[in-house]
């Protein structure tokens, strides 16, 4: 099933964002949890890879079990990606950059 987007204009210039997938979206899409979902893949339009990964973490860990398969339908990620920024909110320090990463275990704070 080919993924559904929907173009915006932010500033003169045109940026796609994928649309919700979830029955609730398919079967009221005027809805407040449609709104919801529309403004999640808003904010994910505008974000780097790897903010979208960790913004989508925070998501997960508040939306508690079975936040990240109806994640992965409201945004079409993957479920690994998902998990990959959950995981890397809950240990930073095995996230940084190999320099970073030196100098972090050689001066802890």
């Amino acid at each position: 099933m080919p993924k559904k987007t929907k173009l915006i204009f932010q500033q003169g210039r045109a940026s796609a964002f994928h649309s919700c997938t979830c029955v609730n979206c398919r079967v009221h899409p005027y809805n407040k949890i449609a709104k919801q979902h529309q403004a999640i893949n808003r904010v994910l339009s505008g974000l780097n890879e790897r903010n979208r990964r960790r913004f989508i973490g925070v998501l997960a860990m508040q939306w508690g079990r079975g936040g990240i398969l109806q994640l992965s339908q409201i945004t079409s990620l993957s479920r690994n990606t998902i998990d990959r920024g959950r995981r890397e909110l809950q240990n930073p320090r095995e996230n940084l950059a190999p320099g970073i990463r030196r100098f972090a275990r050689d001066f802890p704070g």
